[in-house]
């Protein structure tokens, strides 16, 4: 004989209709709620990223001094590489000193007083025992990071980190570039690196005139 009785509307027959949507609808939620997390981490990372590329751009003196570091090592430096390296690595430190709160009073002098320098060792080709040529861009790269790390806070640290030294090291490399430009050419050997330096010896005195003034 066929049993027609119809399915069970007993309490586990009720739960199984209610605990299914439910599931469901938390399911989604939560798929939903993570996908925001990720989007805002993903926009969170992608904007420190883009403030610490800007950083290095931020001020003519900052740049000026990076170019002219690369450019510096390039025309009067056997190996052309470690015044650039030593440079990115003082600027991490200093960067890092900068987000713990460490301050340097004199630290905006110091950094326009590097570009002033460093263009006038451009200008005049000056070239320095590699220690001490490696001693002075490491003080100057130790002022230029406390200053972007106090500006920059500790909010995404890494990633801003990660976009200032990227910054950092495109700039040596055009001015290592440039340097390079500088020794194919009678025109180019006479005119780039008097005309870089002096752009750079302006821009550092144009930032330490107000402080000294």
């Amino acid at each position: 004989m066929t049993n027609n009785a119809p399915l069970s509307s007993g309490p586990s027959s009720r739960f199984a209709r209610c605990a299914v949507p439910c599931a469901l609808l938390l399911l989604s939620t939560t798929a939903s709620a993570h996908g925001g997390h990720l989007d805002d981490a993903w926009h969170g990372t992608t904007a420190a990223i883009a403030a610490g590329w800007a950083h290095p751009y931020s001020g003519a003196d900052h740049l000026a001094a990076m170019l002219a570091v690369g450019l510096w090592s390039a025309l009067t430096m056997r190996c052309m590489w470690p015044a650039p390296l030593v440079f990115a690595t003082m600027l991490l430190v200093g960067a890092l000193l900068g987000m713990a709160g460490v301050a340097w009073s004199a630290v905006e002098p110091a950094i326009a007083v590097s570009a002033l320098v460093l263009g006038l060792l451009v200008v005049t080709r000056s070239r320095w025992p590699a220690a001490a040529g490696l001693a002075l861009t490491a003080v100057f790269a130790l002022a230029h990071g406390i200053a972007h790390g106090q500006q920059l806070g500790t909010v995404h640290g890494s990633w801003v980190l990660a976009g200032l030294l990227t910054a950092t090291l495109l700039l040596h490399t055009v001015g290592i570039a440039l340097g390079l430009a500088a020794q194919r050419g009678s025109f180019l050997q006479r005119g780039l690196p008097r005309a870089s330096g002096s752009a750079v010896v302006l821009a550092g005195a144009s930032a330490l005139w107000p402080a000294v003034a």
